[in-house]
């Protein structure tokens, strides 16, 4: 497979009372442990940052619940691993053709579903046409004009015009482009499929059971394709409903690991110093996370440029990084983070805290104050971080200090998914996503045409559409030499900056918290849906 020979970034957390925690070695293992190996047996309980998925698999994505309980059961055809280079899973070889028109993927044989049904090339194909093209990578194949299965073990992708090979490897080992067994699947509707809620897939463990409101359990499954593997016994996925819980757990060791900024980081001390939990920054390279404020384009105000620019000068993104984040974490600048090697670029619009530039430009915009207020807006806030609601309040006052009221509705998950991304019920929103190294799709969908699909969580919810956003992200799908990709990309931050419909406010720093005693738990790099069939327990 090909490598990437992209660098890997160092981090470190301040924690609450200013304590540097080095967070990118991770926990250090035994020397005794070390030369004995990872021992077998035991059950570790896994949770996020976040609640109860709505699904245990949801194509297309759904968010990170459903990407972490699915991830365990469903494989991809390829991953990222902590270096950052392309490593087989499911596709042993992934080769283009000289004209990038043409990919030859090599199957893994072996491979059984977890019902004793053979996986093969037919699988894929199934896949690639009524799963991931129409669902679950959109825009991103496009061009994908033919599947064929060659053989039981090869498939071809045809495609209309040339695909640059580290594109199609990002999306084949994103988060979004899981194999579905055709023989469950075929003549059903994907999305609304019971199996959903019990998935059969060709990973280390099995369904067990899903208590509602509680956690899902999984069992192990004994004929693994990687033989040994996985260690565990037992592996389940609880959800506790706050932080205070979650930190409560790992301070008794009910909770084993838990991703994704699992608790404030004003409780990082004193986790630490209970000796038993651990902190690490890794395994998020390619699941980098940010706020958002989000304007909907369908409301009267928010739907003019000038206006939604004047509405940025308002926000102070330091004081939100200081005071809501306590200092983890760093003002974003665009859709393309700081810590994306590949496609970063400085030379975007920027939009320092000015309230007076504000209110100049409120002004000017013909929106001046009269009996108190300029115009009021409807912001949702997402409430499933803690953060989320605090941030609320924050950009209540902050637009309120610039003369725009606001009735603010902090919202729990599944309010939020409706009201923001089936509904269109907001004039702005915050909400949240990851973004992947390579921008297309997770990231380009916010701004195309394509993205708006009604109902579709962490897509286009704004309603944007521009004919020159769309062309450009088409040219970024195609342009197979690298270093035009990267100005495309720099065009697409640039002009994304412009336009502001959906702007991240902060580049978060994601962390880990784990008791002392595990292993591998942050191997890849996106820690929350490795399939942890390596992880084990020093004891």
């Amino acid at each position: 497979m090909s490598k990437q020979g992209l660098s890997r970034r160092n981090f470190i957390i301040r924690t609450a009372s200013g304590v540097a925690v080095a967070a990118s070695t991770g926990w250090s293992l035994p020397a005794a442990a070390q030369a004995a190996g990872p021992r077998r047996g035991g059950t570790l309980v896994a949770s996020w940052g976040g609640l109860e998925p709505q699904a245990l698999f949801v194509p297309g994505g759904g968010g990170s619940s459903p990407f972490q309980t699915s991830t365990k059961i469903l494989e991809r055809l390829l991953k990222l691993d902590e270096k950052l280079e392309f490593q087989p899973v499911l596709a042993e070889t992934i080769t283009p053709s000289a004209d990038f028109k043409q990919y030859t993927i090599k199957l893994r044989q072996g491979v059984k579903w977890h019902d004793g049904a053979d996986f093969d090339a037919k699988d894929v194909v199934f896949n690639f046409i009524h799963h991931w093209k129409p669902i679950s990578a959109g825009i991103a194949l496009k061009t994908l004009s033919r599947v064929e299965a060659s053989d039981a073990h090869t498939v071809v992708l045809s495609f209309d015009q040339p695909t640059p090979e580290f594109f199609l490897k990002s999306i084949l080992a994103g988060q979004y482009q899981l194999l579905v067994p055709r023989h469950l699947y075929e003549g059903r509707d994907l999305i609304t499929n019971p199996l959903n809620n019990t998935p059969v897939g060709t990973g280390p463990w099995k369904y067990g059971q899903w208590v509602r409101g509680s956690h899902v359990q999984y069992v192990r499954n004994q004929n693994y394709w990687r033989g040994g593997r996985p260690y565990l016994d037992k592996l389940i996925i609880r959800w506790w409903g706050d932080p205070a819980s979650r930190a409560a757990a790992l301070e008794t060791g009910e909770l084993s690991v838990a991703y994704s900024s699992p608790v404030p980081a004003r409780d990082i001390d004193r986790l630490l110093k209970t000796g038993r939990v651990v902190v690490d920054t890794r395994g998020y390279e390619n699941s980098a996370w940010t706020s958002t404020v989000e304007f909907n384009q369908r409301r009267e105000h928010v739907k003019r440029r000038e206006v939604r620019q004047a509405i940025l000068y308002a926000i102070n993104r330091q004081f939100i990084v200081d005071t809501i984040y306590y200092g983890r974490g760093k003002p974003a600048i665009s859709p393309i983070f700081s810590s994306n090697t590949q496609f970063f670029t400085e030379d975007v619009p920027r939009y320092p805290f000015d309230p007076k530039k504000a209110a100049a430009l409120l002004d000017a915009a013909g929106l001046p104050v009269k009996d108190g207020k300029r115009f009021t807006v409807n912001l949702v806030a997402a409430a499933w971080f803690e953060e989320n609601a605090k941030l609320g309040q924050y950009l209540k006052q902050a637009l309120e200090d610039v003369g725009i009221a606001v009735k603010l509705d902090s919202v729990d998950r599944a309010t939020a998914l409706k009201r923001i991304y089936g509904d269109y019920d907001y004039d702005i929103a915050i909400s949240n996503f990851t973004a992947p190294l390579e921008p297309v799709p997770i990231v380009t969908q916010f701004f195309t045409t394509d993205g708006i699909v009604k109902g579709a969580a962490f897509r286009n919810a704004t309603g944007y559409s521009s004919s020159e956003m769309d062309a450009l992200v088409a040219r970024l799908m195609v342009e197979t030499n690298p270093a035009a990709r990267k100005k495309l990309a720099a065009a697409f931050a640039k002009l994304a900056s412009t336009e502001v419909p959906i702007v991240p406010l902060v580049e978060i720093q994601a962390f880990t918290l784990a008791n002392k005693k595990v292993r591998n738990a942050t191997t890849g790099a996106n820690a929350q849906g490795e399939s942890l069939d390596d992880a084990w327990l020093d004891s």
